[in-house]
């Protein structure tokens, strides 16, 4: 009995232990966890107090909470200037079509979502040094753009990077500013980021602009900028800025029906006139809000900002199996009057496309509490594989997909798809979407099919002359490619240039010899069809798709391929500033006499979304794989990570 005891003792004592290190490992992985019994007790009357919080709220230990949105704390770095009478209070604007039935936040608690990262094996020490060697040359690269923005462009929403000026395209509210906050923060730029913080508190919301005001773009990058500082630093003055720029955005939905001006006129509504939603809308300006207005919710314990999302959400739902291509929703929708399912075009690429990036970025946020945004995911990547995704016919056939815009017309009592087989650099984004998805949902086929879409961009950025994608681009699509499947087909010159000719629109009788001179001169490269937009303004959609395919599957090449873009993109569009946008990718001229002609021109733009953007990916592509986890954080469209919703500890003895 006693030799019994003792061997059971042990077997408790090991398992005593291991259960300790499990728990410790899920606790440092969820140390921000929150249990949801109710996000917003506070605004309905409880306490707030308790064991049940998210960063920054009020049970939170390690935040100092941040004060109302219309408090009068004397916060000597607040604001930065005193209340004058042309300063608008936007929280205090009474509007003209108040909310009658305020849908509320799911109660539960957030739900175990599949794993998404791979867990990587160890390094070697040559594979660390190469590494970080490439992470640190893209952090120079950054610093030496934020030094010149710093010095002639500060507050501004743009440097120019070749003459050394400013513009300001986005209310003039030092959006590359805002954007760069957590691109800071991610490469352990502390100093700066200190000062950036004291700059950004002082940035005045309170004034309209004269021009409209683009909500979609002030929503990605201002509030969705101070937002993910926020939730990496804690520091209080971001969320109150934060709460100010919601605050803002809100009043654009003061409408008869709630949906909001897309292009708003901001100086009329402060003067409280009357706003009617417009009746042609892109879809990606009216979806993209779920991000970023729940996440402010659940920080601010206001439910405001979810209901105003979660109205055209629930809109688009209800109507999408009712469009002209069920599944998908069409480019243009009409907000007047609620009308989402008449329009002919569907895409994932511009003007879409961000809409389909949030429905499963939004599920993966509130960790699965809203069932609709997995349901609607579903359907619609159904659709888009089989309607608008296709394998071209290449050289060597590479195992590729690329995804174009479908119309869909009626003949006689058939519905016609066409397909418009233009790729995108914007698109590129759907790879990593794709990966996401199929992880969350635990959908292998997704996660294949998104590697495809990135590999397709990659070959299409190291099959161009200078080794960087253009903006727009046309391929003959494989017959039979328009299926689920997606079969090979062999290369033909013939069948090649022929598409080329009709993409071209060159005369039928155009001899085999012109042909091949106007395919030189347009310089389209075997394989394209056509380079509608040759332009490479600094996007960042494919190494975003490169990064989160990496993170999710771990292969091999990725980085090595990843540092081939950052080289050809570094090398083309550096300035004595910063980089610059091109005009055109395919003028590549080596042995030019003429030295102006020899590489693509430059233009004097760079949007703020290299810094915001196309250089965090770049970094994180480098970095350690825990550095922004995608099991604990989402990024928004301009590449913002906001903090998951994920079970308490509490989760695992439910």
């Amino acid at each position: 009995m006693l030799v019994f005891s003792r061997k059971r003792s042990y077997v408790f004592l090991v398992a005593g232990i291991f259960l300790f290190v499990f728990l410790a490992i899920r606790k440092r992985s969820y140390q921000y966890s929150y249990v949801l019994i109710d996000p917003f007790q506070s605004y309905h009357g409880g306490d707030g107090s308790g064991d049940n919080f998210l960063p920054g709220s009020s049970g939170d230990p390690n935040y100092t909470p941040a004060p109302p949105a219309n408090d009068n704390t004397n916060d000597d770095e607040q604001n930065g200037e005193e209340d004058t009478a042309d300063r608008i209070q936007w929280s205090k604007l009474k509007p003209n079509y108040p909310v009658q039935d305020m849908h509320q936040f799911p109660k539960g608690s957030p739900q175990w979502l599949p794993k998404i990262q791979k867990f990587f094996d160890t390094e070697s020490a040559a594979e660390r040094q190469v590494r970080l060697e490439r992470r640190d040359a893209v952090k120079k690269a950054f610093q030496r753009c934020w030094n010149s923005y710093r010095k002639h462009a500060w507050m501004s929403d743009e440097i120019t990077p070749i003459s050394s000026g400013k513009r300001d395209v986005f209310g003039g509210w030092g959006a590359t500013l805002v954007d760069s906050l957590d691109t800071l923060w991610i490469m352990g730029l502390k100093e700066e980021f200190s000062e950036a913080v004291k700059a950004a508190s002082k940035i005045d919301f309170s004034k309209a602009p004269e021009d409209k005001v683009n909500v979609f773009e002030t929503n990605i990058r201002y509030l969705g900028g101070f937002l993910a500082a926020y939730d990496l630093s804690g520091d209080r003055r971001l969320l109150r800025k934060a709460t100010e720029v919601g605050e803002m955005l809100y009043v654009a939905f003061d409408t008869p029906n709630r949906m909001p001006m897309t292009r708003w006129d901001a100086v009329a509504a402060s003067r409280n006139e009357p706003q009617t939603a417009d009746e042609s809308v892109l879809l990606a300006e009216i979806g993209t809000f779920s991000l970023e207005f729940t996440r402010l919710s659940l920080l601010t314990k206001n439910p405001k900002w979810f209901d105003a999302a979660n109205r055209i959400t629930e809109l688009l739902f209800q109507q999408q199996n009712t469009t002209r291509l069920p599944g998908m929703w069409p480019v243009i929708v009409n907000a007047r009057t609620t009308e989402f399912n008449l329009h002919n075009d569907f895409t994932i690429g511009a003007m879409a496309d961000s809409w389909y990036e949030y429905i499963p970025k939004t599920h993966a946020l509130l960790g699965g509490l809203v069932p609709l945004y997995s349901q609607m995911y579903e359907k619609a990547m159904d659709a888009v594989i089989k309607r608008n995704l296709f394998r071209p016919m290449l050289p060597e056939s590479p195992d590729i997909l690329v995804s174009g815009l479908v119309s869909v017309s009626r003949s006689g009592d058939n519905t016609v798809y066409s397909l418009k087989p233009e790729g995108q650099h914007l698109v590129c984004f759907a790879g990593g979407m794709l990966a996401l998805g199929g992880k969350l949902l635990e959908n292998q086929t997704h996660v294949s099919i998104g590697e495809k879409l990135m590999d397709g961009c990659v070959w299409t950025y190291s099959h161009m002359p200078v080794g960087i994608m253009p903006e727009t681009f046309t391929m003959l699509p494989c017959p039979l490619s328009i299926s689920p499947e997606k079969p090979a087909c062999s290369f033909s010159e013939d069948k090649w240039k022929d598409a080329v000719k009709k993409q071209l629109e060159a005369p039928e009788d155009i001899s085999p010899s012109e042909l091949d001179a106007l395919i030189a001169e347009k310089r389209i490269p075997k394989g394209f069809t056509s380079l509608p937009d040759t332009r490479y303004i600094l996007r960042p959609e494919a190494i975003e798709s490169v990064f989160i395919l990496y993170r999710t599957t771990g292969r091999k090449d990725l980085p090595a391929k990843a540092w081939a873009m950052f080289q050809a993109i570094e090398k083309n569009t550096k300035t004595e500033l910063a980089n610059a946008a091109l005009s055109d990718i395919t003028r590549y001229d080596p042995d030019n006499e003429d030295e102006s002609k020899r590489y693509p021109e430059k233009t004097d733009s760079m949007e703020s979304f290299w810094l915001g953007e196309t250089l965090k990916y770049f970094y994180l592509m480098f970095s350690e794989p825990d550095l922004i986890s995608l099991d604990e954080w989402v990024f928004n469209t301009e590449a913002h990570p906001l903090r998951r919703l994920v079970p308490d500890l509490k989760g695992l003895f439910d």
